[in-house]
């Protein structure tokens, strides 16, 4: 398992790279005023759409679906693994074709600005059509990982950052404005820079694709609705109504946050926020989780309850030793980390704010990582019912936060705690789930936890003090205001990485004793 998430976490790792090469050339193309809003706005709106509807079937369901279809025979698994395929495409192509014909009812509801909501509905027309790519990338992804198949599927969104790094390319060669408005904004502008964005779910679908041929899995076309592809969805009937109850509900907070972001004019600054915080989730994090549903999920189909504690045990006491460090580097380093990366490509204010809301909510990356892992402990058993309770929870946290920051706050103050809203959302959701997963499987061995916990926070503390000692210094000796930025940012991480990594082994941190042994290995 270690060997395996060595390679996916180098996939999220050059994942990551690229996707923050994207971001940071699509703001200095697009900005953060109101062209950046629009498409910032719109390309949520497909992952919202796909959310609401499929994307959470397929994320807790599919994978323990399919793991129990494998207990029955191989061919009993290949044929449900073909029915189910067969059902999801039809179903994301209907829901693809009925959202895009719907793209301005969808779009007035977030923005207000005439001409923005324009701009909006035209990315929107081009950009919804990657939820049904979006949809047969994850379905097909989730097969790779119950064939025990992990790093191929990762590297899909390299592809999709790749073409859209093009797109943008292409984007700065058409005629058109230098200075971008919502009116001044050319059609080929506009068809560039959308289709080249669905070009890039396109690409990486097709890369899934491949993957799973090359991986033994013939994708067999045998569309007949009834009773062929109603079987699968018969037998995912038991947890289909409260799955969709969990995304709609989420997706209120995703509507809540994006009207709010939009009137207070920072939806481009939170979304900018969010790929920050979301960055060593989805090398260190998602990685690890990736591995763990399928080993928590053969666990749970065999009645093996001391094996998912297990596997919870180990997923939290490493997500504690990679994230609580990474807590407090983007505390400290979250504003001068966006200033150095966004600025001269947004507004040196857009820039500050990015690396507030960063350095704000940053004590919810840890908790986001356990609430996942809980989720899929509960989904593992086909359980869907606690993790809406849950998420309802999280949505009433966020919302009420939110709620109260637009009615009290000014803008730039409101843009923050846009994301500190969801930081909070996690704490409680990660605190409940606790709660309940004890109530459900008794005691939880998370003593182990605590115990990783105490000595992680006593070196983070140690790295932390060291961190902000080389700060001090470089910004004390190093003159110029941009070269003196990257000599503060480089030196503080490397500061605060060696004293985490020497007071881990002079306090015992096991942990880090194994990820250190597989490096080397």
């Amino acid at each position: 398992m270690a060997r395996a998430g060595s390679h996916v976490a180098l996939a999220g790792l050059v994942s990551r790279v690229t996707g923050f090469a994207r971001t940071l050339v699509l703001a200095a193309l697009l900005g953060t005023a109101a062209v950046g809003d629009a498409y910032a706005g719109a390309n949520q709106l497909p992952n919202m759409v796909y959310e609401l509807l499929l994307g959470s079937v397929f994320a807790s369901a599919v994978v323990p679906l399919l793991m129990r279809a494998r207990r029955h025979g191989r061919k009993h698994s290949r044929e449900f693994t073909q029915r189910v395929l067969v059902a999801a495409v039809l179903g994301l192509a209907a829901i693809t074709v009925i959202t895009v014909v719907c793209a301005p009812l969808i779009v007035r509801v977030f923005v207000a600005d005439s001409a923005q909501r324009h701009l909006a509905t035209l990315f929107a027309y081009l950009l919804l059509p990657e939820i049904f790519f979006y949809g047969v990338a994850v379905l097909l992804t989730a097969v790779l990982n119950v064939r025990d198949s992990f790093a191929a599927a990762a590297w899909a969104p390299v592809v999709n950052n790749v073409i859209v790094l093009l797109t943008c390319g292409i984007f700065v060669l058409v005629p058109g404005p230098v200075t971008l408005t919502p009116a001044a904004m050319t059609t080929m502008q506009i068809l560039t820079i959308g289709l080249g964005t669905t070009a890039g779910l396109v690409g990486q679908a097709a890369w899934v694709i491949v993957a799973l041929r090359r991986n033994g899995f013939h994708w067999n076309w045998h569309a007949r609705p009834l009773p062929y592809t109603w079987r699968p969805v018969r037998a995912g009937l038991p947890v289909l109504g409260w799955v969709l109850g969990y995304a709609a509900i989420s997706q209120v907070g995703v509507a809540v946050t994006m009207r709010v972001a939009f009137d207070h004019g920072g939806m481009s600054i939170s979304s900018y926020a969010d790929l920050l915080f979301q960055v060593p989730y989805g090398i260190l994090a998602a990685s690890l989780l990736t591995l763990l549903m399928p080993r928590i999920s053969r666990s749970a189909a065999l009645g093996d309850l001391r094996g998912v504690i297990a596997d919870l045990g180990r997923g939290a006491r490493y997500l504690t030793v990679a994230l609580v460090p990474i807590t407090v580097a983007m505390a400290l380093l979250g504003p001068m980390l966006a200033s150095t990366v966004f600025g001269g490509r947004v507004d040196p204010a857009a820039a500050r704010l990015i690396g507030t809301a960063v350095a704000c909510s940053a004590f919810g990356l840890a908790p986001f990582a356990l609430v996942m892992l809980q989720m899929r402990v509960f989904y593992a058993y086909n359980d869907t019912r606690t993790p809406t309770v849950i998420n309802v929870a999280m949505v009433v946290t966020k919302v009420t936060v939110i709620a109260v920051s637009a009615a009290v706050f000014p803008d730039h103050i409101v843009v923050v705690l846009l994301s500190v809203s969801s930081s909070l959302a996690y704490v409680v959701g990660a605190t409940l789930g606790h709660v309940l997963l004890r109530k459900r499987c008794g005691l939880l061995g998370f003593t182990a936890v605590g115990e990783t916990f105490t000595r992680v926070v006593w070196a983070t503390a140690i790295a932390g003090a060291s961190c902000a000692a080389v700060m001090v210094i470089a910004q004390h000796t190093v003159s110029g205001h941009g070269f003196a930025h990257l000599v503060t940012l480089t030196g503080g991480a490397a500061g605060g990485a060696v004293a985490f990594l020497l007071a881990a082994k002079a306090i015992g941190i096991p942990e880090v004793r194994h990820a250190r042994a597989l490096l080397t290995d």
